[in-house]
């Protein structure tokens, strides 16, 4: 059985390209998530006028990885302490956050910023909400660094993201 996960963590195009080379993982959506308006546009979001968040829409399955390995990498490529901005892209369409579907993703995503906090992370400043409606991004944002690998933003943001997630999660990366 299949399960979804949502999460936020800055530019879309970041966290597709890591969570699409996990195995259980069975696709990986870019979208957005948490504002106001219905079907919003790349524009409206970036505007911030949407109140949304750059997403992705994880389906996964749990008896191959499970959700809590999902929240290791996500808490991992990127950073969960500055608020609204993910490096150079500024604004609350990059905010971090975890948009849960369940009760168990919820208590298990609450312990695991709880156990960063512990580790030392001062400040994390992931929200942690209930998943509300999801709205796939266009079609050009949709498997964008496997496309486009030698575009600017890719070669110099997502690439090294990818190469950290490949190094620490080796042994749960599809061949």
């Amino acid at each position: 059985m299949t399960e979804i996960a949502t999460f936020a963590g800055g530019c879309f195009w970041c966290l597709e390209a890591v969570f699409q080379r996990l195995r259980g993982v069975s696709s990986v959506v870019s979208g957005y998530m948490g504002g106001h308006l219905d079907h919003p546009s790349y524009r409206q979001v970036c505007n911030g006028d949407s109140g949304h968040a750059e997403v992705i829409e994880i389906h996964f399955d749990p008896v191959q990885i499970s959700y809590e390995t999902l929240l290791d990498v996500f808490f991992t490529i990127h950073d969960p302490t500055t608020l609204n901005r993910q490096g150079n892209d500024i604004g609350t369409q990059y905010r971090s956050a975890i948009f849960w579907h369940s009760t168990s993703q919820q208590a298990t995503a609450q312990h695991k910023i709880q156990t960063l906090a512990a580790q030392g992370f001062n400040h994390v400043v992931t929200q942690l909400v209930p998943a509300s409606t999801f709205w796939p991004a266009e079609d050009y944002h949709q498997d964008y660094f496997q496309q486009n690998p030698e575009q600017g933003y890719c070669a110099l943001v997502v690439a090294p993201k990818v190469k950290k997630a490949l190094a620490q999660f080796a042994t749960i990366m599809r061949d």
